[in-house]
Parts: C-alpha cells; structure tokens; sequence
C-alpha cells in the first residue's frame, strides 16, 4: 500500500506540475517564444551556416502566428505617417535583440516606402509582414552566364556609368503581399539574398537575421541597381525573369532610424 500511496503521490506531482508547465506556456508573450526559439535554432550556426530543415520550420510556424499586437504596434501609430516633405518617407527600425548569433527588428514603413535592392551575405534571413500591403521583389545569382552583359537600355541613364562589374541576377519573387500571410525565407545562396520592399500601405516587417550584418566579419549590406537585359541565350518569354545587378553605395534619398521598441518584452 505504501507503494502505492507513493505512486499515486508522484502521479499527483506530476499532474500539478505539468499543469503550472501548460499555464507557464500560456503566459508566454509571442515575443519571448520567438527569442528563445531563434536561441535554439541559431545556437550551432554562423556565417553561411544554414539550420536544419526542422528547425527552419519551427521558427517560421512562430513567426507565421505573429501580427502587429504582439509586438505592440498600431496602424494608426506615427511611424507609419510620413509628413509632406518626407520624399521618400522615413523609414523607422525598432531593435529588439542583436547577439552574434542573430537579430530581431522590425521594420515601419509608411505607403511608398521603400527598403531598396540589397543583400544579406552569408545569412538566413526570416521576414514577416505584420500588417499592410507590401510588393516584394528579390534575386539570386546567375552563376553561368550564357552571354555578355549587354544592358537594354545606355547604362548612364541609370548613373552607372558603364557595364563594368555587371553581374546577372534571375528574380525569384516578384509578389504582392497582404498580411496575414506567411513568413518569406531566403538563404545564403538562394532564396532571393537581394530583395527589395515596397510599402502599397502602411505596414511593418519584423526580421530575424541569422547571423546578423557585422562589417569586421565582411557581412556588410551592400545595395544595388537592376535593370533589364539584352543579350542572354533565353526564350523571349524568359527575358523579365534576369536583370543585370551592379553594386552601388547606399541611396541617399533612404533615411531609416531607430526608435525604442516598446512592446512586450523578453527575458534573455
């Protein structure tokens, strides 16, 4: 009987504890679920460094749950206002984490922002769209280029100056997104590393970067110019598909600052 008494004591422990695990579970903001879930599935990788496949979908069903009062924010807040003379509008960047294993933030974009063509060198790269309307277009390398880089159109009409330093790129999103909808990934190598954001509508985007930017490690954004392409052994149908890419310095017209996050926080 003692024996048993013990079992059903141990039952009865285990019952309430798993009970106070379920109710710790509930309380959990989404903020913290997602921090400590990018601590496990960033916790072995590094620059080029992709996670594994389980683990890529583990974060992205976090991210996919998330909207804009999870993290605090309001359509109707002032960064998602640009004032007359803001031409382009300012973009706002709420930090949330950085560590050298990855970053949190968010991105407010008031309608006609635009977070301009770049890349994301030897990172993972998770982003959700937490309200608003937004077009996103992004490519990958062409690494076997079946022709010369030849533009369309005088390459001093886009300020480059000339065809030096082209390289071809194949789009692989040209998309219009709507929250809700699911998280966009892009990879070290494929993915769509460069891509560019345009706000339709006020709208946020939050990020995860795994690993995140460092200029010491070479992982510095770099930006770039597209335009269309001439000579390239593709069908005629294909031709909207390549761009030719060529690096540039940052534009001077984007004006992105930082603002205090104030939404829901995280213990680290």
């Amino acid at each position: 009987m003692r024996i048993e008494k013990n079992v059903g004591e141990r039952r009865g422990r285990e019952y309430s504890d798993s009970k106070k695990n379920r109710r710790r579970q509930r309380m959990v903001n989404p903020v913290q679920k997602l921090y400590d879930t990018c601590k496990e599935v960033f916790a072995n990788c590094g620059p080029a460094v992709v996670p594994s496949a389980e683990k890529i979908e583990r974060l992205k069903a976090v991210l996919d749950t998330m909207g804009e009062a999870d993290v605090g924010l309001r359509p109707n807040m002032p960064y998602f206002k640009s004032s007359s003379y803001d031409r382009p509008p300012k973009i706002t960047y709420l930090h949330l984490h950085e560590c050298e294993k990855f970053s949190i933030g968010i991105f407010c974009l008031p309608p006609s922002a635009v977070i301009p063509l770049h890349d994301h060198p030897g990172m993972t790269v998770f982003s959700k769209l937490l309200f608003g309307d937004m077009h996103i277009k992004s490519y990958d390398w062409v690494d076997n280029v079946p022709a010369e880089p030849t533009p369309t159109a005088n390459p001093l009409d886009y300020g480059l100056g000339d065809s030096t330093g082209l390289r071809l790129a194949k789009v692989k999103m040209n998309t219009e997104f709507r929250a809700p909808c699911k998280t966009s990934i892009l990879y070290p190598a494929d993915g769509g590393n460069m891509h560019c954001f345009t706000a339709r509508t006020a709208c946020a985007v939050l990020d995860v970067l795994g690993p995140p930017y460092c200029d010491p490690e070479g992982r510095h954004c770099q930006y770039y110019n597209d335009f269309p392409l001439a000579n390239i052994s593709v069908p005629d149908e294909q031709k909207g598909e390549y761009a030719w890419l060529k690096e540039r310095e940052k534009p001077e017209d984007l004006t992105v600052v930082g603002a205090l996050y104030k939404g829901p926080k995280m213990v680290k």
